[in-house]
């Protein structure tokens, strides 16, 4: 199910989507990306033979051109040219014939460029972002002097001789310059040369010293942007750190370089780095205030708050209980301080989140919602109202009563636009109906959440819902198509949950557990039980219950009964400690299957009677359908085949409705097994002549279940159960022909030694 509480982290580095940079002394210098830009400017406007399309498009490209960092010759030229290849030539020329003359070229070069001061001679304005671009580079070369143009100049023939040798892997690297740049007494004086050159690669960021102000906040806002939304798109781990390490390395006080650089260590579980980014962070915050009063709704005291909050959340995510609680404490004591009643709401809600994973019952969250309310804070009140929907979901609320809450939180999330909330309401819906065994309904609503349009804006080209809701929507969606026998369907999907939430984000646990489950189960149906033992290390690395649980069912397919048991009586012993309602009741079920092999049938009664009160005590229709199946085979095994068939028509009905493939080849298995039996008894033998033809088409369709989920064990033993009814109403043919098949099975598939009878 999904989990609510995600979206309490704070995020101060955001406000509606705007990244607050610190206003960096340096505005602007020149580089030679920014006279390659220059050079793309003046043939834009120069240039007669671009097209109205190619403009356009270009118009489009010249902001993120001038706002980004520096690019590499080979990325710019690659950039213009999907816009209009033309031009790209005509700058590439340009920069060629400058690189290979004199300095001179390049003097003339500035001179020549059109003065955005007088809008005759110019497109672009002196107010424009081209005009003012203009206006900073000429007056940035104009301060330098003679010794700082010759080393610019040096620059720009290394930067375009570095893209001429790309297509050369043996050539040397060309040798590293200490060009100066502008505002140097601004810095702090002249750079050491290391400090001033990074290495330019094609496959990332390449940046020739420290970002400009604009760079900077550009940079953040970009990445922040897409690690939230689409952490494919952002630079990889490795290159965004080395980036921010740049960016650090010129302005240590860039506040918002450390908080970007915890969200990236998070990305990879780095608990040393993520702590030490998020208190650089607050630590750095507080440095530029000036309001050191602990009461006010700035300066240091706001901040300590709020750096405490991030602790404990961070230390919550990492399974740190008590060092959260310890952070969680302080937040409070200095929000109490400062009559802070937001943030002391965060922390209300954060500690109802400590509570719930420590596994104590706790009242917290009712009061939080009021108060919540109480504040205006819908954000706050909505997840307080989807944990108690999820509290009740688990303590056994009807979903009528459920279904109306969400509803009422869905009214709060259309009125204030809370798009994230709305997906997770949404993913809620869907693991509910799921739990309740309604497929068909949990379906229809992961189809919703898939189809929704974000109400955020979409910008760089992503759309919203890269959230957890979304990754647990297509993990049911893959699971229900698995058990469907659509097995091509479900990897597709796993597929697109690999390249959207790669391995080392915060939520990529969720389908890697859903892929190993769907494994594990194509390989028990397939009889392959050492390939299914493999994957237990994996699913239980990833959930203790579920890697316990299927180790079990592993035990009891290559019949050890005594291991099986004695993990099977653990787990079931865990499950009831934590309150693991769903999977109490497939121990149980599991159990009782294991007294089946021992030929105790009267045994598993009490535990499927059990099984059976529980499931309907928390409303769990589906399992109370398995458990019905299971107490009508032990019927069947105890000789009373017709209450057996009597009590299979309550579970039927919403097994072959909502129920995975498989269940419903048992089921109707199991049909045909009582029909079986108690044609038999039937007075006359036309009767019993009808009641086995019955069992026959019952046995086809289980067959026909089987088969599309490659259980050939199960198919085989349809084929021999066919075999022999066709026999006793003497139809040669179809009984010669399901005995081939059957042989053809038998042959490839290794005996068990489990009678055919002994097992549902």
């Amino acid at each position: 199910m999904a989990s609510v509480h995600e979206s309490l982290y704070f995020n101060p580095m955001m406000t509606n989507g705007v990244v607050h940079a610190n206003v960096f002394g340096v505005k602007d210098w020149v580089t030679p990306y920014k006279i390659t830009v220059l050079m793309l400017l003046d043939e834009m406007t120069i240039s007669t033979s671009i097209t109205l399309l190619d403009r356009r498009r270009l118009n489009k490209l010249i902001l993120p051109l001038l706002q980004s960092p520096d690019m590499t010759l080979s990325q710019l030229i690659k950039t213009v040219e999907d816009s209009c290849p033309q031009l790209a030539y005509t700058v590439h020329l340009r920069l060629q014939l400058m690189a290979d003359g004199e300095l001179k070229d390049m003097e003339h070069f500035f001179d020549m460029l059109p003065s955005p001061f007088n809008e005759t001679e110019s497109e672009a304005h002196k107010t424009s972002v081209v005009g003012l671009f203009m206006r900073h580079m000429v007056l940035a070369y104009n301060k330098l002097s003679f010794s700082q143009v010759y080393k610019l100049y040096t620059a720009l023939q290394q930067y375009y001789q570095s893209y001429e040798r790309k297509d050369s892997p043996a050539a040397e690297p060309a040798e590293d310059t200490d060009m100066e740049l502008t505002n140097t007494e601004e810095l702090g004086g002249k750079m050491e040369k290391e400090e001033l050159d990074l290495e330019p690669s094609d496959d990332e960021v390449s940046t020739r010293g420290p970002l400009s102000q604009k760079q900077a906040e550009y940079f953040l806002a970009q990445q922040a942007y897409l690690l939230k939304n689409d952490e494919n798109k952002a630079l990889d781990p490795a290159a965004l750190q080395k980036e921010l390490n740049n960016m650090l390395k010129f302005n240590p006080d860039f506040a918002e370089a450390h908080y970007l650089s915890y969200l990236n260590s998070m990305r990879v579980q780095d608990i040393f780095n993520s702590t030490d980014s998020l208190l650089h962070y607050f630590d750095r915050l507080i440095l530029p205030g000036g309001d050191s009063k602990s009461n006010g709704d700035e300066g240091c005291g706001r901040s300590l708050r709020y750096a405490a909050l991030n602790l404990a959340a961070l230390h919550c995510r990492f399974g740190h209980y008590e060092q959260a609680e310890l952070a969680l404490q302080e937040a409070i004591r200095i929000a109490q301080e400062s009559n802070d009643h937001v943030c002391l709401q965060h922390c209300l809600s954060w500690l109802y989140l400590l509570e719930q994973m420590k596994g104590s019952d706790s009242t917290l969250t009712e009061h939080a919602v009021k108060m919540a309310v109480h504040f205006c804070l819908p954000y706050l009140a909505s997840l307080g109202i989807q944990s108690l929907v999820q509290q009740g979901a688990v303590g056994g609320k009807t979903a009528n009563k459920l279904m109306d809450a969400l509803k009422d939180t869905d009214l709060l999330h259309w009125k204030h636009s809370l798009s994230e909330l709305i997906d997770i309401s949404i993913a809620q819906k869907t693991a509910i109906w799921r739990m309740y065994g309604k497929s068909t309904m949990a379906l229809q609503q992961a189809q919703v959440l898939l189809s929704m349009n974000s109400l955020e804006p979409v910008n760089l080209g992503v759309q919203q819902n890269n959230s957890e809701a979304f990754a647990v929507a297509l993990c049911h969606l893959s699971e229900l198509h698995a058990e469907q026998g659509l097995f091509a369907a479900a990897s597709e999907i796993l597929k697109h949950l690999r390249e959207r939430f790669p391995p080392h984000s915060q939520h990529a646990k969720l389908w890697m557990l859903c892929d190993q489950k769907i494994q594990f189960d194509r390989a028990m149906n397939d009889g392959k039980y050492h390939m299914a033992d493999s994957l237990v290390v994996g699913i239980a690395a990833l959930s203790k219950t579920e890697g316990l649980y299927r180790k079990a069912l592993v035990l009891k397919a290559q019949n050890q009964t005594t291991e099986a048991y004695k993990v099977l009586q653990r787990l079931l012993l865990y499950c009831e400690k934590i309150k693991g309602t769903e999977m109490t009741i497939r121990v149980m079920l599991s159990l009782a299957e294991l007294h089946w092999s021992s030929s105790c049938h009267a045994v598993a009664l009490p535990l499927l009677l059990r099984s059976l009160a529980v499931s309907r005590e928390y409303h769990l229709q589906y399992l109370a359908s398995e458990c019905i199946l299971h107490l009508a085979f032990s019927q069947l095994m105890l000789g009373i085949p017709e209450q057996a068939l009597n009590i299979l028509h309550m579970a039927i009905e919403p097994i072959l409705a909502h129920g995975a493939l498989l269940d419903k080849g048992r089921a109707m298995l199991l049909v045909a097994k009582c029909q079986i039996v108690t044609a038999s008894s039937e007075p006359s033998k036309q009767q019993k002549t009808q009641a086995l033809e019955v069992a026959v088409q019952n046995l086809e369709e289980a067959g026909t279940y089987f088969t599309k989920v490659d259980c050939k064990e199960r198919v085989r033993d349809i084929y021999y159960l066919q075999a022999r009814l066709y026999h006793s109403l003497g139809k040669t043919a179809e009984r010669n022909k399901c005995a081939m098949l059957f042989r053809q099975h038998n042959q490839e598939l290794p005996s068990q030694g489990v009678p055919l009878i002994t097992r549902l």
